[in-house]
């Protein structure tokens, strides 16, 4: 499909309870790329293959979460009709000065109907992926450090007024419905899966009672190896596995969820199809919920369903 709009997740903000502690979890065991730190004590990193500075941003907090997750749109013409879009369709956009991140340009802050602050943007600045844009190698010597993903990919939010967060992405920002997970009465959504791209998902939600809850932040990986790889060194650090190596019925891709000394869930997650907005979405009934989130189980954990930041 064209990429125009919304192209891709850009950057999240999470809190942590120990700024050391979570530096050192997401650069050491993560495996990613330092970029930088602000006056406000907020430190910066990416994925070793991302080329724009920063994709997570770690702040220390009393209790854990997420404080946003932005979209990068494909310029500032873009940017300002989407800001236009929105306060048309009746939401209130904050606009957030350029260089309040570290070398991002200004962005437009709203609040979905779900409790989630989500911002939109159109620059960044290129740090590159360490290879040269001429003749480049394969690979860096960054990307065999810890997991070390390739790029910030998803995240699940879980909250309210799903159905409203669904319509807005879908008739003001350009997302289509990818799947869905139905409730016991066979017609309301449990959980829903959006793309802007030909991914499985760039953002997915769930309904939950309690609003602006991040059930996790998902980190690409390149192959199943990988995946297995990152349980081990997983493992090794002594991290919380919440659960896998496994596999997603919804999106069939392959991965593993744990947690962040702070208690924030993270995903390694590899695969899953390339859908296009023609596509018919696919739906996962109550009685196959459980295979639908993993496959290989065929049931949910409770954590899984209770757990969140």
């Amino acid at each position: 499909m064209a990429m125009t709009g919304v192209l891709r997740p850009g950057h999240m903000q999470l809190r942590v309870l120990d700024l050391e502690e979570g530096i050192n979890h997401y650069k050491n065991v993560l495996g990613l790329v330092e970029t930088g730190r602000d006056a406000q004590g907020r430190v910066y990193f990416k994925a070793w293959d991302e080329r724009d500075h920063n994709s997570l941003i770690l702040r220390q907090a009393d209790s854990a979460g997420m404080d946003f997750f932005a979209f990068k749109v494909a310029d500032k013409a873009t940017l300002e009709k989407l800001d236009a879009d929105l306060k048309a369709y009746g939401v209130a956009t904050e606009r957030i000065p350029a260089g309040e991140l570290l070398e991002t340009g200004e962005r437009v802050r709203f609040m979905i109907p779900s409790g989630h602050a989500i911002e939109l943007y159109a620059e960044k600045t290129d740090v590159g992926n360490g290879m040269q844009y001429v003749n480049p190698d394969p690979w860096t010597p960054d990307a065999e450090r810890g997991i070390a993903p390739v790029r910030l990919d998803h995240a699940l939010l879980y909250g309210p007024d799903i159905e409203k967060v669904q319509k807005l992405f879908v008739d003001v920002l350009g997302f289509y419905l990818v799947e869905r997970v139905l409730m016991e009465d066979g017609k309301t959504d449990l959980a829903i899966w959006l793309s802007c791209s030909h991914k499985a998902h760039d953002i997915a939600l769930v309904r939950h009672p309690e609003p602006g809850k991040l059930h996790h932040v998902s980190f690409l990986l390149e192959s199943w190896e990988k995946v297995l790889r990152a349980a081990d060194i997983m493992s090794m650090n002594k991290v919380s596995i919440d659960i896998g190596p496994t596999r997603h019925g919804v999106t069939r891709g392959t991965t593993i969820y744990a947690f962040d000394p702070s208690g924030n869930r993270f995903e390694t997650f590899c695969g899953g199809y390339q859908p296009y907005p023609d596509y018919a979405p696919i739906t996962w009934t109550w009685e196959e919920v459980g295979t639908g989130v993993f496959y290989h189980d065929r049931k949910l954990n409770e954590r899984f369903l209770t757990v969140v930041s």
